[in-house]
Formats: structure tokens, C-alpha cells, sequence
């Protein structure tokens, strides 16, 4: 793939577009399986920052990479565009942010419109992992870790991206996304 995609393909990021069950392992432009093998990249969706995680080639551990704060759909193209080459990932894992049930809402239909448009964008299989209680669990470590209130701001999502892949590496980075029950607050801590 020697050209940069064009991130106005899918619509307004995270606001409509393309259908938001586009962006599985094996769906978008062209047939796209879940590689067994390569970095992945985990994301923490939001409408203003984007917290960003990354794994070691053999998906053994995560580790926080970067907030991003959203600047408008191309230049947040632009953006995925070149980090997925720059840090050589193979696909990506996008938390969604389902309810204390389990069930799906606003955000998560959000999260998943956002999936769909970076599966177009950067041409890489997406998959979706509960995320919840990632954001509490990650305010909790970060605040034990002494930060102050601006520098947990800072690292929070970033953070909560880290546990969100963990969760998923942990989990034997299943191709279809789909934990195998809920995850209650303590096993995200286990990362």
C-alpha cells in the first residue's frame, strides 16, 4: 500500500458514516483477517483525545504510547495514517465503552463508527474490547502514583488504552473481539 488513504472516505469520525459493524475482523475494503502476529495498537476513543496504546510484535505486554487530541477528521487521518507505518502495527483494538451490563449505547455506537472510519483509514483490521472500568482503574493507579491532577489528565487516557490491550493480549487476543463474559474491575488491574 504506497498511498495514504483518504480519511473523508468514512464520514465524520465518531458522528455517522459508515455502518458501524464495518470495521470487524474480516470486513471493510477488501477481506481483512485478524493477523495472529505484529503490534497492535490500542485505542481509547473520545471525542476530544484519543488515548493510544502499543504491543510488543509477540503480544506479550502493552505499553502507553501517546494522547492524541483530535484535530478535525483529515488531519486525524493524517495522523493514524503515518503512526500505523511509523510503529509498524498489524491491527487495532478499539475499547468499547458498554455499560455496567453489558449492553451497548450511545458511545458505544460512537466508538464503533470511529473503528469503521479507522479501518478505512488506515486499511487494517479493527476489532472492539470492553473497556469498561478501564478510564476508573487507570484515574486510581495514576493518582497512587502520586501525580497531580494535571499530569493524570495528561496520561489518563493513554493509560486506560494500555489496560484496555492488555485486557485483550490477556485474553489470547481473540479475532471476533468478544470477551468471554464481563470484566469486573479487578481483572483489569491485573495488567
Amino acid at each position: 500500500m504506497s498511498e495514504e488513504p483518504t480519511p473523508s472516505t468514512a464520514g465524520p469520525i465518531g458522528q455517522g458514516g459508515e455502518d458501524p459493524s464495518a470495521a470487524g475482523p474480516t470486513s471493510g475494503a477488501g477481506e481483512r483477517t485478524f493477523p495472529s502476529h505484529g503490534r497492535l495498537l490500542g485505542v481509547d476513543f473520545g471525542t476530544v483525545r484519543v488515548g493510544l496504546a502499543i504491543s510488543d510484535p509477540d503480544r506479550v505486554i502493552s505499553s502507553p504510547l501517546d494522547t492524541y487530541t483530535r484535530k478535525g477528521e483529515a488531519a486525524d487521518g493524517t495522523f493514524f495514517a503515518r503512526l500505523i507505518v511509523a510503529e509498524r502495527i498489524a491491527a487495532l483494538v478499539v475499547g468499547l465503552p458498554l455499560h455496567t451490563g453489558g449492553e451497548e449505547g450511545k458511545k458505544a455506537a460512537e466508538a464503533r463508527r470511529f473503528g469503521a472510519w479507522l479501518a478505512v483509514v488506515t486499511g487494517l483490521p479493527v476489532v472492539f474490547w470492553d473497556e469498561r472500568f478501564t478510564t476508573a482503574v487507570a484515574e486510581d493507579a495514576l493518582r497512587a502514583a502520586g501525580l497531580n491532577p494535571r499530569k493524570r489528565k495528561e496520561r489518563r487516557d493513554r493509560v486506560a488504552a494500555q489496560l484496555i490491550l492488555q485486557g485483550f493480549i490477556e485474553a489470547g487476543c481473540p479475532a471476533d473481539g468478544t470477551p468471554s463474559g464481563p470484566l469486573p474491575p479487578d481483572d483489569a488491574m491485573s495488567s
